[in-house]
């Protein structure tokens, strides 16, 4: 959850408005901002699920790695940890060269972070930067390289062409295969809700990039937190936390029963039309905290992270079949800035005991 960003909520009274609720209550609102990556319309992470390319099935499951700790365990005791309970693929929030160096001659997929985007705006510098941090570690597999994450203002109109240089370094440098797309949080859709109503705010930025994404094969990253949602005040915790629930979305024909699947078909929504319908969803980030606020509990988190792993198999209402995401995050990190939540997201202590119990695996 690097590049944390304050994002309100604009959309929660139509999305509340939408549910079909017996006997619960809701108050439709504003819902309040966050210093977290995400709101719904109001709004490094190991790969949650990896997909085998020649089958729908899901084989095994992922999470986000990032190192703002003073305490964590080593990149190499890391690696092995993520070995020793299944987990296939890592996001890192910048070419951290100890990790990288760890992964190599692993089977991990590996999501690498670039925050500086500005490293891309001349195809020089891109080229220079492919050299320095991808050439070096030949051996790790590098699956998508991340322009950014969760880029903000006026910054934004940097990211199509940063992602169009570095896509044509990575082919110069024989790195061709490696996919290169950005990390956006949900308030990039001015609506959400209904699901089928997603939309981009700001068509003039989004459009082109989803165009780009489209044509090279790449997809979309997007952080998903239904858990903000719920802090608000405006919506049932059952529907959050993928738990039974008499509340439902119903939309275009199609049944929701939690929220993150809503989230994210709202997210395909705006794709289709900015004219991207066949570009994917990875979801970059998802995940609950254990403990630091409303709603934050080891209970709550472990619902939560099972429930994601238990979904993503099945994917969406709007896209059936197994999809990618990833858990944020691997350990608890006490240096993260932020609410108290934000140092509260890890499946494991960094003396590298599970927080609390989680399958990773899945049948």
């Amino acid at each position: 959850m690097a590049g944390q960003g304050v994002a309100c909520a604009l959309a929660v009274a139509l999305f509340i408005g939408s549910l079909v609720s017996i006997p619960t209550v809701y108050t439709p609102g504003i819902k309040p901002c966050r210093t977290h990556t995400n709101t719904f319309d109001l709004h490094g992470c190991m790969r949650a699920l990896i997909v085998d390319q020649h089958s729908t099935a899901v084989r095994s499951i992922g999470v986000c790695n990032g190192i703002l700790g003073n305490n964590l365990p080593s990149p190499a005791d890391v690696v092995k940890l993520y070995q020793s309970n299944g987990i296939a693929a890592m996001r890192i929030y910048s070419p951290h060269a100890a990790t990288l160096r760890a992964l190599a001659g692993t089977d991990i997929a590996v999501i690498v972070d670039e925050p500086a985007i500005d490293q891309f705006l001349t195809l020089s510098a891109a080229s220079d930067w492919v050299q320095s941090n991808i050439k070096p570690y030949q051996g790790v597999n590098i699956r998508y390289i991340a322009v950014g994450n969760e880029v903000s203002g006026d910054a934004t109109r940097s990211i199509l062409p940063a992602m169009e240089n570095l896509t044509k370094a990575l082919s110069a440098a024989g790195f061709g295969k490696i996919k290169v797309s950005t990390a956006v949080k949900m308030d990039v859709l001015g609506t959400s809700s209904p699901p089928s109503g997603g939309e981009f705010s700001d068509a003039a930025v989004m459009a082109p990039i989803a165009k780009f994404l489209a044509s090279n094969g790449s997809p979309l990253l997007a952080n998903v937190y239904p858990y903000f949602a719920y802090k608000g005040g405006d919506v049932d915790l059952n529907f959050a936390l993928f738990q039974p629930t008499t509340a439902t979305v119903a939309d275009d024909g199609r049944t929701y029963s939690n929220m993150f699947a809503a989230m994210v078909d709202a997210m395909y929504s705006a794709l289709e039309k900015a004219g991207a319908p066949g570009v994917a969803v990875v979801v970059s980030e998802s995940g609950w905290p254990s403990a630091g606020g409303s709603g934050a509990s080891a209970d709550n988190a472990r619902r939560y992270n099972q429930g994601l792993i238990d979904h993503v198999g099945m994917g969406t209402p709007k896209r059936a079949g197994a999809m990618e995401a990833y858990i944020f995050a691997m350990f608890n990190e006490n240096q993260k800035d932020g609410d108290e939540t934000e140092r509260h997201y890890g499946l494991f202590n960094p003396d590298k005991s599970p927080a609390y119990p989680i399958k990773f695996r899945i049948s």
